[in-house]
Parts: C-alpha cells; structure tokens; sequence
C-alpha cells in the first residue's frame, strides 16, 4: 500500500491541543504546518489543477466537527434501509478509486478532514448508547472516509476502540481498503469491533483502486485482526465483471477462506457499481486529467466511464451485469464457507507479483 505524505498540514485554531493533532505531529514531523483561525467551506477544493478533487487529497486539514457525528444512514431514496448508523471522524480518503462515489458527493467540498474533538464524539455515541439500552446499534465509520487509511497518522481509531468495547450494545464496523491494523492489534475489542474489507480481484485492485492495499495485503491483515481477537467483515463492492471475472472471483474467495476463519466473520456483503450521471461525469473527467498515460484512453473525451479490468467501458456492464456477478459469486461464498475447516490453513504472503502461501 502507498505511504501518504501531505505536502501541507493545515490546522484551525483550536485545535493544537488535541490528542489527533500531537500524533500528526509525531507521525508527520516534515510537513510543514500552517494554523489558521477559520478553514471556511471551501477548503480545498478551489484549485487551478484541473482535477480539483485530486488536488484536495494532497493537503490535509484539521479542524473541530460543529455538527452531529453521529447519524443514522440516510440509505437511498425509495429503498429499505438496514437501520444502520455512521460516525464521521473524516471527510475524504487518501486512496483515488476510479469509481468512488466521493467524487462527485463531496465535490464542493472536497478536502480531506479530520477533526479533532474526539472527546465531543465519545460524548455524543455514549448519550445514545446509555439513552438506549435496550437497543443494539451497528456503527459504521466509512461513509465519507477510508476507516483505517489514515490511522498510521492520527491515531484516532486506536483512541475509539477502547470505550466501545465496553459497550454492551453496540458493535463498531471500522471498513477500509488498507492494511493499516497495526495501532490496533495489541487492543482488546471484546467482542463488539468488526474490522472490514472492501474486496475485489487484483486486476480491478491494479486499474481502479489507486493507492490501496494489495488483496495480499488485506488478507494478511484480516488474518493479523482475527489472530488479535477482532470480528471480520468483507463486502464485495463494486462488484465489475470482466473478461475472466468468474475465475478471478472464485479464487479470491477460496484465497479468503483458506486464509480466515469463517466463524469470526460478522457479515459479508455485495454491491453493485452504482453510476449517477454527475459521478460518470466525474469519472470521466478525472481519468482524463491522471490516468490517460496508464489506459488506452481516447484523448477526445467521447467516453462514457473508465475502464474495468478487461479494457471495456465500465458503463457497458453496468448494474445488470453485476447483478448477475453478484448472484453468482453467492454460490462460491456458500460452497467456501461449507469446505472450510475454519482453521486459516493458508497465509497470504506479501507479493504483489504473484499468489504466493505458506501452509500454518
């Protein structure tokens, strides 16, 4: 996985005596900081790069969240929801995926944000969670952000596990695409954090889901989460079918199960690519401004979408034909679970260039 490096750190005042701010310091000591009284709405998103969205990925700020952090998934208008609530310690993610619907949701206001009153948010969950006894809450904290990609830096996941895992009704999802385990493996979660992955094949990993984590990587650092006493979970979205996809898909998910214990899994889940017009706009603009010399990309513009794996436009397959992969790859996750010994047999070595195991 790629290291980040911001070329600047830029702090609201008010926010230098916090505990995210000390770690950034101690963790990033070469880049240069800047304090300012008010970070405004516009932060970051006003550049004379033509990939404003990129642009903002480059610069990190801090500042003190105003507004509620806890909230309910708003879900998508017209669909049943699955009740789900979503804490939001940031905004953005330092990863660039092709088909991230960030891209056009956060346009306006597309910097990449963490803020600093930690304490205001454990205060806000534990109003909730004491209120409401009687209920169980499943809370998520990548709604607009990468849970993990940034706690290398911040250290913020590290000061929320421990007052959740005291929590009788609640289990904590911290989702990411990284490997980024490390700050919190010597915790103990008790039983109510799950650490989950986004997951696809290497060959959609290598063209759409820039500065990510390896499939290795993820594996070996599910497996090091489970080993640790950490709940799994693994959601298979986008789903992008492909020249080969059917292949590429079956071996992920043998891989997957050689390598975890099925019964620490929580929840899998799949989803398909989902493509607004303004998000296929996006799309389109963006691989143009960063990833023309990487794709055989027309320069003219007349594209509808980046491409997948196979080359093809990823509009062409659409929600239909990830359906059909979805559906389908239900059959292998159900095949893998009922082969499975549970035993992990098979870790994942760190080799990008090839599909290597050793026998545990």
């Amino acid at each position: 996985m790629e290291n980040f490096f911001p070329e600047e750190l830029i702090v609201e005042h008010g926010s230098e005596s916090s505990p995210i701010y000390a770690n950034l310091r101690r963790t990033l000591p070469q880049v240069p900081v800047k304090i300012v009284d008010d970070l405004g709405r516009g932060a970051g998103s006003n550049s004379a790069h033509g990939d404003r969205f990129g642009a903002a990925k480059k610069k990190l700020y801090l500042s003190r969240h105003k507004g509620d952090f806890l909230k309910k998934c708003p879900g998508s208008e017209g669909q049943v929801c699955c009740n789900y609530f979503v804490i939001n310690f940031a905004r953005n993610c330092p990863m660039d995926c092709s088909y991230c619907y960030l891209q056009e949701y956060l346009l306006d206001n597309a910097s990449l944000k963490v803020f600093s009153n930690l304490d205001n948010l454990i205060d806000e969950a534990d109003r909730m969670l004491q209120r409401h006894r009687g209920v169980f809450f499943r809370i998520g904290t990548g709604e607009i952000t990468d849970s993990l990609a940034l706690e290398p830096y911040t250290g913020m996941v590290r000061e929320l596990i421990p007052y959740f895992a005291e929590q009788s009704n609640v289990l904590l999802e911290l989702k990411t695409k990284s490997n980024c385990v490390d700050s919190i493996l010597d915790l103990d979660p008790k039983g109510r954090i799950v650490v989950a992955w986004s997951m696809n094949p290497q060959p959609v990993i290598d063209l759409d889901e820039h500065g990510t984590a390896t499939f290795n990587e993820r594996m070996i650092a599910a497996r090091r989460c489970q080993d640790a006493g950490y709940r799994l979970g693994f959601h298979f979205d986008p789903m992008i079918e492909y020249a080969g996809w059917e292949k590429d898909y079956q071996s992920m998910v043998e891989q997957m199960f050689a390598t975890i214990d099925w019964r620490q899994i929580s929840w899998l889940s799949l989803g398909v690519l989902r493509e607004t017009p303004g998000l296929k706009r996006m799309m389109r603009q963006r691989l143009l401004f960063s990833a023309a010399t990487r794709r055989d990309v027309p320069q003219d513009g007349q594209m509808d979408s980046p491409f997948c794996a196979d080359g093809q436009d990823l509009s062409l397959h659409g929600v239909e034909g990830s359906v059909a992969t979805s559906f389908r790859l239900c059959s292998s996750l159900r095949k893998g679970a009922r082969q499975s010994d549970g035993a992990g047999r098979r870790i994942l070595t760190n080799d990008k260039q090839g599909q290597r195991h050793r026998r545990v």
